[in-house]
């Protein structure tokens, strides 16, 4: 049996725009009906954290599928341990003037050379991004709201899909999941 380990759980884009309803509450009660303990959530986005047994991998898909079966679409589960969301955190490479337009964006896998060389190309005004193993990192001139980059493409030209939260969003889901930095 593997030894319980403390996880931070991502669901892509639930709860914004009017689409892909997951009450919070029913989101916890699905963890802990695939054995979760010790389960919360971080506002209304779709960020929980749990200690589970087993495979964290294993665990993340048997979400996706629950989340299908019971709301009828299907969404990405990401999932990392703190020391993952403090080591991105701690890699973050550009300076950070509000953390409200740093995101850190948690991809289901490491994007190919090939993906990294397309995405190069886009355009992105004054919008910066870098990849760091399975961490986009962000940094939006003027906040997310007025991006010049976009993001959806840049993550179909990656070839990869992952989910963003903001840097106050990770300090706070790490201090959720272990002790306060």
């Amino acid at each position: 049996m593997m030894t319980p380990v403390r996880r931070i759980l991502l669901v892509r884009a639930v709860n914004v725009g009017g689409t892909a309803k997951l009450p919070m509450a029913e989101w916890r009660a699905l963890a802990q009906s695939l054995g979760a303990r010790d389960v919360s959530t971080y506002i209304a986005s779709g960020n929980l954290v749990c200690t589970i047994d087993g495979d964290p991998a294993a665990f993340d898909r048997a979400l996706e599928a629950a989340v299908e079966v019971r709301f009828g679409f299907f969404r990405e589960v990401i999932s990392r341990t703190r020391d993952e969301l403090v080591s991105a955190l701690a890699a973050h490479p550009f300076e950070v003037a509000d953390p409200k337009f740093s995101y850190i964006s948690f991809l289901v896998e490491t994007p190919s050379a090939a993906g990294v060389e397309a995405a190069r190309r886009l355009e992105t005004g004054a919008d910066r991004w870098h990849l760091i193993g399975r961490e986009l990192h962000l940094r939006y001139a003027d906040g997310a709201g007025r991006s010049q980059l976009n993001e959806p493409q840049l993550m179909r030209t990656l070839g990869t899909t992952g989910t963003s939260r903001n840097l106050n969003t990770v300090r706070r889901l790490m201090e959720l999941a272990g002790e306060t930095i």
